[in-house]
């Protein structure tokens, strides 16, 4: 199994558009030494020729051109992209299906049922594809034992609901329901390695530390450093974890997690807010990272299982 990292930032991107906070204004002068990101989602693959987008990220055309085994160009209309799987119905991790509605056939679509009610009413990007491709919506369960999407063979998938939160727009906002925010927890069917992935985690719960746990890599939240670095820095008045988001450090955040988890797992964080300071790559946040063992994602980035 293949998991190729297509973007790797939280939402607006690294830099952002209108940000101009100390990481994204020194990488715009250049006096940062960091690495430009786009919005996070990630392709998976049990053969590197039918693949699975997790998330549709508005950045996806970039990150399609970035990746050519997306674009094998074996016919005049060509996708490796064989199914694709939404998480949450965030803005950041469902609008890039607006830039795939050329597609020939509908769109096999994997979610949960309150995500697809939001993408119905709140915000109808399903309803506004059927004047395009169309969508064939398949619901993730909560209670089965795992699915294979079908075109993407050698892959099975369970999802375990994570307490985050739903988008502004949804009913469910700061109301979460199980199903408004997924994990899921991908396992090689030759090797039977797993990969844990919650870009979104805003609470340990058991079944998830529990998937941690069993999983060989974990790519996991790394949305901010501290729980009040957007109230500090000004550019909003909420925290991290009412937001949804569990912060890499202080008590009970991601770095003491998981240095709870066995010394073979590797563990990597994915969804970086363009305000954090691990984006840095000299920074003494990025070296206390290295220091527990802990790296960074990448766009670009392979990981192999």
């Amino acid at each position: 199994m293949k998991v190729r990292v297509l973007g790797s930032a939280a939402g607006g991107g690294f830099p952002q558009w209108n940000c101009n906070c100390p990481n994204c204004d020194g990488l715009r002068r250049g006096t940062l030494r960091a690495t430009a990101r786009t919005q996070s989602s990630i392709a998976v693959s049990g053969d590197e020729e039918n693949w699975l987008l997790i998330n549709a990220s508005p950045d996806v055309l970039q990150q399609i051109q970035g990746f050519p085994a997306l674009q094998p160009a074996r016919a005049l209309r060509d996708t490796g992209i064989r199914a694709i799987l939404l998480i949450d119905a965030q803005i950041d991790h469902t609008t890039g299906l607006y830039m795939l509605r050329e597609h020939r056939q509908r769109h096999a679509v994997w979610c949960t049922r309150q995500v697809r009610e939001d993408l119905t009413a709140g915000n109808p990007l399903f309803g506004l594809l059927e004047h395009y491709c169309g969508i064939d919506w398949q619901e993730i369960c909560l209670t089965g034992a795992g699915f294979t999407p079908d075109g993407v063979p050698g892959i099975r998938i369970e999802a375990q609901a994570l307490t985050s939160n739903a988008p502004p727009y949804s009913p469910h906002r700061d109301r979460p329901e199980p199903g408004d925010n997924i994990g899921l927890t991908l396992t090689d069917a030759r090797s039977g390695r797993r990969l844990f992935y919650a870009p979104g985690l805003g609470e340990m719960e058991p079944e998830v530390w529990r998937a941690m746990q069993a999983a060989n890599v974990v790519l996991v939240d790394g949305t901010l450093w501290t729980d009040d670095e957007m109230i500090r820095l000004g550019a909003s008045g909420k925290t991290s974890r009412s937001m949804g988001h569990l912060p890499q450090s202080g008590p009970g955040g991601m770095i003491e997690w998981l240095d709870q988890l066995p010394s073979t797992t590797r563990k990597v964080l994915i969804h970086i807010n363009n305000t954090n300071p691990i984006l840095g790559e000299d920074s003494p946040e990025r070296d206390e990272l290295s220091r527990h063992g802990i790296e960074v994602a990448w766009d670009g980035m392979e990981i192999v299982l």
